[in-house]
């Protein structure tokens, strides 16, 4: 009996190191950076958590311009690296490609759609997300006037813009939601500078609460509003860290738990293809309450989006999705 225990475990020990020795994961940024202190950084504390917690190395890349997408897909795919994660929707068009070349690679591709057989496809619903600051945002306004400041102008980040002005309006209906985009071109995602200027725009037509979703365009946004004794709201990533005691909340959208969950599912060969699709109800969105903030909110202010955010898991609360019909309602 001792030794059918001890082989049996023996047998346990070898799979599970089988398991992670077929485990080569790798991660790719998109553009901004890394540590662009929103998107990217999300990715990145994910797989860093993965590895800390699995003692798997992964691969990582960051690319400097869109001509690389398909060299630094391949090159992994080639390589053996799998699963083979990319952060961003501007890797579709590659990947579109790569999967095909690669049938037995697994690939997972965060914030677009890729129907391949072999290709996991991670969403969010950011308007929920989106929606919750935007309360929170329309009871800390004194000026019943709130801004966004948007990175691409692409129906992704309208769908942030939406959900953020229904949730402004929802808390009164004179609530004015300025909105605003840096450009249409990448390039929109890294530019402080910019993001700053629209932000001292939004500011000197009245709004004193500025929400941001413009990858590391967004530090510029959240500088500015600080500087000027206003309130900002960070997204993706916590940025209340940031402006401690400047920055109302942040719109959590939890890259990190999408690159976690994906490493760790390669790991135990659970790694399921097809469409994840994650809201409220599934902690993929949320916003963040920590110790850089809490002075601001006040106890209503929690009750208040509190029971909005159980409203909107519970079906009793609908929050537009603009890429439904790229239209805004609100």
């Amino acid at each position: 009996m001792k030794k059918t225990i001890l082989g049996l475990f023996a047998f346990s020990m070898m799979s599970a190191t089988a398991l992670a020795a077929d485990t080569k994961p790798a991660l790719i940024y998109d553009l901004g950076g890394k540590f662009d202190k929103s998107f990217n950084e999300a990715a990145f504390n994910g797989a860093e958590k993965f590895k800390a917690e699995s003692g798997i190395e992964y691969r990582e890349f960051e690319i400097a311009n869109d001509a690389q997408r398909e060299q630094a897909l391949r090159r992994f795919a080639s390589d053996g690296n799998s699963p083979i994660v990319m952060a961003g929707f501007n890797w579709a068009a590659s990947l579109e490609k790569i999967a095909a070349e690669y049938p037995d690679t697994k690939f997972a591709i965060i914030d677009m759609v890729v129907e391949k057989p072999n290709v996991k496809s991670i969403v969010f619903k950011e308007q929920e997300g989106s929606y919750l600051v935007g309360v929170l945002a329309g009871l800390a306004s004194k000026s019943k006037t709130v801004s966004f400041v948007g990175g691409m102008d692409i129906p992704l980040i309208h769908k942030f813009a939406c959900g953020y002005v229904g949730g402004a309006k929802s808390v009164g209906g004179d609530v004015k939601v300025l909105e605003a985009y840096t450009g249409t071109t990448p390039d929109a995602w890294n530019d402080p500078v910019k993001g700053g200027e629209i932000a001292k725009s939004q500011i000197d037509q009245g709004a004193d609460v500025v929400y941001h979703a413009a990858g590391g365009t967004g530090v510029g946004v959240l500088q500015a509003a600080a500087d000027a004794g206003k309130l900002g709201i960070g997204v993706d990533s916590n940025q209340n860290m940031l402006q401690p005691g400047k920055v109302l909340t942040s719109m959590l959208k939890r890259v990190d738990v999408a690159v976690y969950d994906a490493f760790t599912a390669a790991k135990n060969d659970k790694f399921e293809f097809g469409i994840s699709n994650l809201g409220l109800k599934e902690d993929g969105v949320g916003y963040a309450l920590d110790e850089n903030n809490k002075p601001l909110i006040t106890p209503e202010m929690l009750d208040a989006v509190e029971k909005v955010k159980a409203d909107i898991i519970a079906g009793k609360v609908q929050v537009h999705d603009y890429m439904t019909d790229e239209t805004c309602p609100y």
